[in-house]
């Protein structure tokens, strides 16, 4: 089958149900504006941020292939990329959290190719190549924050998501197509902001995933580094926006030493940050990470990891002590002083041990659910899972006996035993019934002619998390776009406009030295008197070639151009000031 990309050993690593958000980069649709507005910012960025950022940033353009003159291609960042240990691949717009936190743990940099229109140069809310390619891929060259982000990722693909995050999810991509898409009314744009406003004033408690996604937000896309009165830029959001990287470094935007409670500081993904959380070093990030991984269901389990699957109503795992691992929608929960008494999933679940399915345990086996007594037997000290084979005959649980198993909470499991299964350490971690009946106090949870019971071994819940145990349990190949990015209608205009940025890139680049640069300034401004950046490039092009008065001309012409466009004043200005650096430097 045709791939969407161009395979690397690291990308041979990722899952299938990964695969499925991998798109063709298509690198022929970039358009020479969308290459101007690369080059443009890039050449700010490198200007501005080699002062400001990490020394990480500049090092890492270079061993990451990260070109300012041409928007990168995948295909080439790979190649590159491989030598440490990294891959890149393209998606369209926003991916669910819980898949771009596991691309990360496979080592793979997730990259929306889409590049932000001229009009958004500054900052867009929708992720796009600057974002991904110009922000996060520089810092990977570091080796310690590498390491970071892989395991964050992979802590992060474990977080257990709320029925509201997901909305909320797709209420952000919306903002983010319909914000970059040409011609949205602006009415439009206020409705989606406010319903995420609306959202996010209305999550309730943050599930584990808002949590951790606020650590990704205050950390990687928008962290400092260093000294409190003078910090670094590390973070991608940072690292891509040419007006937030400014905005960030004055006195405007408040600096607070980073900790565990930037997991309870929300952001609005909107506007600009009014405050940024300083980690000391790279090193301090993991720890942090480490200590918020300490709380999360993933190594705390018990009656709230559980809950916290229940509510999720999404695909889970609890993982009970014995290493028996029960995938797959929890819909209810029994509880009695505090601990979990009895577990029950709906629909297709799947039983594993070590992130391996057990055989004849899949979802064929267990297509509408399941459901398990959890802890001691009443009046025995000791735990099944803990019993020898001498004690477990002693107490009648063996092959071929009549049995009533009586737990500590009240469930009662009545049947002959046809079997048992034991993991690597010899321990039983699950025991097969015929002709069984469970109960609790007077509910039936099990009837003897719905078939072969099979109780799960365990005196805890050690673990709760996302997703299944085993991935080839289930079959997780459903990604459906709601919404795909808007591409911009090309009409005659566009296309005419694209003309002329292409024969200005082609001159700078020796392809097409005989078009005459004073006539096509006259030309150009004839037909699109209000365009900035292509007048901003034949301005850096009369100064590399002495000509000082067509330079002058436009330099006259960019002043109507911010007299009429006031926005852009700032944008020009920082423009000029690169080309005359630049010649500074030739000279």
């Amino acid at each position: 089958m045709e791939t969407a990309y161009e395979s690397n050993p690291v990308l041979d690593k990722l899952p299938e149900h990964l695969r499925q958000y991998i798109k063709p980069q298509n690198y022929d649709e970039y358009t020479p504006v969308d290459q101007a507005v690369w080059r443009y910012v890039m050449r700010k960025n490198v200007d501005y941020l080699s002062k400001v950022a990490h020394k990480s940033y500049v090092e890492g353009l270079q061993k990451t292939g990260i070109s300012i003159d041409h928007i990168p291609n995948m295909y080439g960042m790979n190649r590159i990329l491989k030598e440490i240990g990294w891959a890149a691949v393209a998606v369209d717009g926003f991916i669910p959290p819980s898949a771009f936190m596991e691309f990360q743990a496979y080592n793979v940099l997730v990259i929306a190719s889409d590049i932000r229109q001229l009009e958004n140069i500054e900052y867009t809310p929708a992720p796009d190549i600057i974002h991904e390619g110009a922000g996060h891929a520089p810092i990977i060259a570091n080796p310690e924050y590498a390491e970071y982000l892989r395991r964050f990722g992979e802590i992060g693909a474990k977080a257990i998501s709320s029925a509201m995050d997901y909305e909320l999810y797709d209420a952000v991509r919306h903002l983010s197509i319909i914000k970059e898409a040409e011609g949205t009314p602006r009415e439009e744009i206020g409705k989606a902001e406010k319903k995420i406003e609306h959202l996010q004033e209305n999550m309730g408690i943050p599930s584990e995933m808002a949590l951790i996604r606020n650590l990704h937000w205050w950390t990687v896309e928008y962290g400092l580094i260093g000294e409190l009165d003078n910090p670094k830029i590390y973070g991608a959001g940072l690292l891509s926006s040419i007006g937030e990287s400014t905005w960030c470094m004055t006195d405007q935007v408040k600096k607070i030493p980073y900790t565990m409670e930037a997991a309870h500081t929300s952001f609005d993904i909107t506007k600009p940050q009014p405050q940024l959380f300083v980690t000391p070093n790279f090193a301090h990030l993991s720890q942090v990470l480490e200590d918020f991984a300490n709380t999360m269901a993933l190594r705390t389990g018990g009656l709230k990891g559980v809950q916290k699957l229940v509510t999720s109503k999404a695909l889970g795992t609890a993982e009970l002590s014995t290493g028996l691992q029960i995938s797959g929608c929890f819909n209810n929960i029994i509880e009695k002083d505090g601990k979990p008494i009895y577990l029950r999933t709906v629909g297709p679940t799947a039983l594993s041990y070590r992130e391996k399915e057990l055989v004849g345990h899949g979802v064929e086996q267990h297509p509408e659910g399941f459901g398990s007594p959890v802890g001691k037997l009443k009046g025995i000290n000791l735990a099944i899972e803990d019993m020898s084979p001498r004690d477990l005959k002693a107490y009648n649980i063996f092959e071929g006996e009549r049995i009533t198993l009586e737990f500590e909470g009240g469930v009662r499991v009545a049947g002959e035993i046809v079997t048992g299964t034991r993991n690597l350490k010899g321990e039983i971690i699950l025991i097969t019934f015929k002709e069984c009946k469970v109960t609790h106090d007077d509910t039936i949870l099990f009837l003897p002619e719905w078939g072969l019971y099979h109780m799960a071994v365990g005196e805890k819940i050690v673990s709760a998390f996302n997703g299944p145990a085993d991935l080839k349990s289930f079959n997780l190949i459903s990604h459906e776009l709601t919404e795909t990015t808007i591409k911009k209608n090309r009409d005659s205009d566009l296309i005419r406009l694209e003309t002329y940025y292409r024969q200005v890139r082609d001159y700078r680049e020796g392809k097409n030295t005989y078009t005459s640069r004073g006539k096509l300034f006259e030309e150009f401004k004839l037909h699109f008197p209000n365009d900035w950046l292509l007048p901003v490039e034949l301005y850096e092009l009369a100064l590399q070639g002495n000509r000082k008065a067509l330079a002058n001309d436009i330099e006259e012409h960019l002043e109507k151009v911010k007299r009429n466009r006031p926005k852009v004043g700032r944008l020009i200005d920082d423009g000029l000031e690169l080309a005359n650096k630049a010649l500074m430097k030739q000279s």
